[in-house]
């Protein structure tokens, strides 16, 4: 048996899974993430998953949030960003001086032309005059050149540079993206940058994990095309792990649900991820990932999100109707099965003459402060205070309306949640869930129920039709976020909440609503087969398949879905060359090394296709894969002239290796990376 540790880093719990491949999930276990310190929550998971004898696991995956919140949220460590032919009119461009916010920037004489021909020799002595005066201010080098992707010579000799005069980590554009665009390409690096202390701080903390049980394994990084990596090789590129955990989802899907050509909605506790799973992969977004607001230069899944899941607050919209999310909230029920002293007030609550507005609702704290965190506003440390004993009821706590506000920030901090009614209460009612306080949950269903009705609400208020009206909703919000999902694939067209008449459409088909006597039967229909995963999928989904006429498969294991993708996936490293003719007889092959002229376009062509094959198996095998298999497509383009002659525009070469990750025991094809034994990555 080989048994492999796979670990997901979700908005809202981490999952653990022992997996073999022959025979499926062997155990799983889940832990809250705690957002603050990723290491807490993969320790709290994999402790209650590992088997006695921890030391037989042969490979250790992880698909984390790591980068994807770090760029929503802005975090990362400081940068010094080496520009080598363009000046400061570059910052205006692609948000990379939004990128860059305060960090420093050296615009160093250099740079290519479109043919890879040099413009400039690069100013080596500018270049290391920068490297000297910012290394003790920053954590990280980026190097972007005018044309890099056409001839990388010379950020290759800045990134030399950057390794002679610093022990920092340094990336070059070239080295993440071959496409053009020098002011995204900057933007990207900078990014990819100032996220490698992050991840250096995560991956050594999981080492440490590991070590500390005597697991001795690999340890992959799930990337946002749903493959796999080496920690040490995701190390120098970061940001290719941006959307892991959707990009790990859909490969869980394949993995459990047996598909190859579907399309998976993931429904965790604060959102709802729907992708295309196109021949075993997720489909990508190739004008790269777009993220916090930085449309990257990667290409990563085309993942389309909704904050809905099964712990979004239940509220009232603008209109007065019942809707449900974005905003999470922890379940009433699984609230008073940790802290049954709210179930009194619950019943307090239900019981009073007139509701009020905050009637089943609770802060509480989150986590401790650490040191980073001791300074607090004024009426921060009052709502921190009022909270010290334990849950504290909204509607006492904001008696003072002038701490809505402090208690807002310690939750979009962290520091503290509140406590809602959620669509998991709703399925507690109904007895579709049964995990946490089922009367914790009747009571705020009773709570809403008096609420709507003295707001004048028409239909049912009893607890069970309450929380049949808000599994309805998360339907028909659920499958609104399939139907936009889909027609985002085939033609771009995102559903915006302003078009009140598609919107009506989509409700009316979901909803079923098609009166006998009515004008307009509205209906729809997917043409793909939906798996759906994680651990709310079996309460909403097969209704959802129904009514878009469409099969809906809710494997086993669906809730930990992520962490089943995390291991069982593959390495796939693409290389591609590009052919040019720069003038007449010409032929230039473009690769990640100086380009290369030829008089012969097939000798050209043979040239391209056999170092593209090797630069992919070699970084296949450096992404921890040990046998690899190699394909090799091209796209030539080709155009006729006036005189009726074809003329030679350029040519694609893309070689593909992929392959299983080297398991512990197999030949390690590179040594560990120098961050990790370094164990430390600048100030």
């Amino acid at each position: 048996m080989t048994t492999l540790l796979g670990i997901d880093t979700g908005g809202t719990y981490t999952d653990a899974v022992l997996f073999d491949p022959a025979a499926g999930v062997l155990g799983s276990a889940k832990a809250l993430t705690t957002k603050h310190d990723l290491a807490l929550g993969v320790q709290g998971a994999m402790d209650a998953v590992l088997p006695d004898d921890p030391a037989g696991i042969a490979l250790v995956s992880l698909s984390t949030t790591l980068a994807t919140n770090a760029l929503v949220e802005g975090h990362g460590s400081p940068v010094c960003l080496l520009l080598i032919g363009s000046g400061p009119e570059a910052l205006e461009r692609a948000g990379l001086g939004r990128a860059l916010g305060g960090d420093p920037v050296a615009f160093i004489a250099g740079g290519h032309g479109a043919g890879g021909d040099e413009q400039r020799p690069v100013d080596l002595e500018a270049a290391r005059t920068a490297i000297l005066e910012y290394a003790p201010k920053v954590a990280a080098f980026a190097v972007a050149g005018y044309f890099g992707v056409r001839n990388p010579a010379h950020e290759a000799a800045l990134r030399d540079l950057v390794r002679a005069e610093t022990s920092l980590p340094v990336t070059c554009a070239h080295e993440l993206t071959s496409n053009l665009d020098a002011p995204r390409r900057a933007m990207t690096t900078v990014l990819n940058a100032r996220l490698i202390p992050l991840l250096q701080q995560l991956v050594l903390a999981v080492r440490g994990l590991l070590a500390a049980r005597g697991i001795e394994a690999p340890l992959m990084v799930v990337k946002g095309d749903g493959s796999l990596i080496a920690a040490e090789a995701a190390l120098l590129r970061p940001i290719e792990t941006i959307l892991s955990g959707p990009a790990a989802s859909v490969m869980g899907a394949r993995a459990l649900a047996g598909a190859e050509d579907v399309l998976v909605a993931d429904i965790g506790g604060t959102t709802t991820d729907v992708a295309l799973l196109r021949d075993g992969f997720p489909a990508l977004d190739r004008d790269g990932a777009d993220v916090g607001g930085w449309r990257t230069m990667v290409e990563a899944a085309a993942v389309h999100t909704v904050g809905i899941g099964g712990d979004s607050e239940v509220r009232l919209d603008g209109t007065g109707a019942l809707t449900v999310g974005p905003r999470r909230a922890l379940p009433l029920s699984l609230l008073a099965r940790d802290r049954p002293e709210v179930l009194e007030e619950l019943r307090c609550q239900a019981a009073r003459t007139a509701p009020e507005v905050e009637d089943g609702r609770f802060a509480l704290r989150l986590r401790p402060l650490d040191a980073a965190e001791s300074s607090l506003s004024s009426g921060e440390a009052q709502v921190w205070q009022a909270l010290a004993g334990g849950p504290v009821p909204l509607a006492g706590l904001l008696a003072d309306h002038h701490l809505a506000r402090p208690l807002a920030r310690l939750v979009d901090r962290g520091l503290a949640i509140l406590a809602a009614f959620t669509p998991s209460d709703a399925a507690h009612v109904l007895g579709l869930q049964d995990d946490w306080s089922a009367e914790a949950a009747r009571l705020g269903a009773e709570i809403w129920g008096r609420r709507l009705a003295a707001g004048g609400d028409a239909g049912p208020v009893e607890a069970a039709a309450i929380s049949r009206r808000i599994v309805e909703q998360v339907i028909v919000q659920s499958g609104e976020a399939l139907v936009s999902a889909v027609l985002a694939e085939e033609r771009g067209a995102v559903l915006e909440s302003g078009r009140d008449l598609a919107r009506e459409l989509i409700a009316r088909a979901l909803a079923g609503d098609n009166p006998p006597g009515g004008l307009l039967d509205v209906s729809l229909r997917l043409r793909r087969p939906l798996v759906a995963i994680g651990a709310p999928a079996a309460t909403y989904y097969p209704a959802i398949g129904e009514r878009l006429g469409t099969r809906v498969t809710v494997p086993p294991h669906a809730g930990v879905a992520n962490a089943v993708g995390a291991v069982a996936s593959g390495i796939l490293q693409t290389v591609k060359a590009l052919i040019t003719a720069p003038d007449e007889g010409r032929y230039r092959v473009h690769l990640s090394s100086e380009p290369r002229d030829f008089t012969a376009y097939e000798e050209a062509l043979g040239f391209a296709e056999r170092e593209a094959a090797r630069l992919a198996a070699e970084q296949a095998r450096q992404a921890g894969a040990g046998e690899v298999q190699l394909r090799t497509r091209r796209r030539e383009r080709i155009v006729q002239g006036a005189d009726g002659h074809s003329q030679f525009i350029d040519c694609e070469v893309a070689a593909t290796a992929v392959g299983r990750p080297r398991l512990a025991g197999a030949p390690a094809a590179t040594e560990s990376h120098p961050l990790i034994q370094a164990g430390g990555a600048g100030p």
